[in-house]
């Protein structure tokens, strides 16, 4: 039986540049269009003895803006894949969507020929906070695209929402969050906004008071998770929630170090313990496919340590998490001063033993960062002691003095302080 495989398609156009965005895509470059499709198409074609090692069961467009870039080019890359791989016929086909750029016509089109799952760019019910961060649509037409899905035959809907915007109450965010509840989308994803250097919203906005401030942050994630909850959808993932059985197949394979191809400039891939990237420059890129000239940007094979951080990170993004087992199997490290680990965790509410697996709790997600470096931390060195406010008196060395990192802010403190790190894209 052959391996499963996900591919990753980047579609780097779009209509405009989002404000917030730092992902590898352009605006006003549509006339390359024709020669990138060719490259990928080759690309494609050139890669076909690897990809038929495998069983491919994930295909996922990302951008940029898929729907931008064209209902017949998405089938046309769909249809190479499956002539030059083993496309499973239950294989999730996600393709990244703006309602602006989505037409019925395209829908249709894009269903009949094996698409199965929409990721829809919506970010926000406020129209006044859409044209704040550079989107080019209304609420309105959002709700008319996701209803044009639905006619076209879509029963997988993925709706992609913000928190944390320039001027944002938390009003505003319960009202985005109720009216996405009534379009009943499959699964949801909730990002708080992290501003990146670079970006024309970080230049604008990283000095700004009207930013929600960490606490407010804070509760809009925190209430998200509560009222998704409430409406049937499992917080899986950090961001992600679902109805049952909609987890997105193609992101987990992400989180369970599964193995993924990526096709197009800045897109990764992972096989085994070799990744690789290929570089960040449209023109390049293309050119590269057409001269046979290298195209990879990083290439390095992960060692077993590597792999060993690497899960520890991906899997407490889940609400899966990591258990035993799991860590003995794939770490090959001591369990017992990671479990001496999450007890301190539970102890402060931030993460619970569920049947034979740890994982966050809400509280825990919010500073997942931190508390996996943590993790990390003891995973390196054995110990628990470089944290001493987790542990117990009793657990507690004797001799404070020989301790070697300071102790910690408050919890309060340390909340305030790394909260804009910890959540975002």
């Amino acid at each position: 039986m052959k391996k499963r495989l996900g591919i990753y398609i980047h579609i780097p156009f779009c209509a405009s540049k989002c404000s917030y965005c730092d992902f590898y895509s352009l605006a006003g470059c549509e006339h390359m269009m024709p020669d990138y499709q060719d490259a990928l198409l080759a690309h494609i074609e050139e890669s076909s003895n690897a990809i038929k090692n495998y069983e491919v069961d994930t295909v996922y467009f990302g951008g940029g803006t898929p729907s931008f870039y064209g209902a017949d080019r998405i089938v046309e890359i769909f249809n190479a894949l499956k002539l030059n791989g083993n496309v499973r016929m239950d294989a999730e086909v996600t393709v990244e969507c703006n309602p602006d750029s989505m037409t019925p016509a395209a829908l249709k089109e894009l269903r009949s020929e094996g698409v199965n799952r929409l990721s829809i760019g919506v970010q926000a019910s406020n129209n006044d906070l859409l044209k704040l961060i550079g989107r080019r649509h209304n609420f309105q037409q959002a709700v008319k695209a996701v209803k044009d899905a639905r006619r076209a035959g879509f029963d997988n809907i993925s709706i992609d929402l913000m928190y944390g915007l320039p001027s944002q109450t938390k009003n505003d965010w319960a009202d985005t969050l109720a009216r996405i509840v009534e379009l009943h989308p499959e699964h949801i994803s909730c990002y708080g906004l992290k501003l990146e250097p670079g970006t024309r919203m970080y230049r604008e906005y990283k000095n700004s008071i009207i930013l929600p401030d960490d606490d407010e942050q804070a509760d809009m994630y925190s209430y998200a998770a509560e009222m998704l909850k409430r409406y049937g959808y499992m917080h899986y993932e950090v961001s992600n929630f679902c109805a049952s059985g909609f987890q997105s197949r193609h992101n987990l394979k992400y989180w369970n170090l599964g193995d993924y191809m990526g096709f197009g400039p800045g897109a990764h891939s992972c096989i085994g313990n070799l990744r690789y990237s290929y570089v960040r420059d449209l023109k390049q890129y293309i050119s590269g496919v057409f001269r046979n000239v290298s195209i990879v940007d990083e290439y390095k094979n992960i060692d077993p340590l590597e792999r060993a951080v690497e899960y520890v990170m991906l899997a407490m993004r889940t609400s899966r998490g990591i258990s035993e087992v799991d860590y003995r199997t794939r770490c090959q490290c001591d369990w017992r001063p990671i479990e001496k680990a999450l007890k301190a965790f539970a102890r402060k509410g931030w993460a619970e033993l569920s049947g034979d697996r740890w994982h966050f709790t809400v509280p825990g997600f919010l500073i997942s960062n931190q508390l996996i470096g943590i993790l990390l931390e003891v995973q390196a060195t054995g110990r628990l002691e470089g944290t001493p406010w987790l542990l117990d008196e009793d657990d507690k060395p004797k001799e404070e003095p020989e301790l070697k990192i300071e102790l910690p802010l408050g919890e309060d403190e340390l909340f305030t302080q790394l909260y804009e790190e910890h959540t975002g894209r």
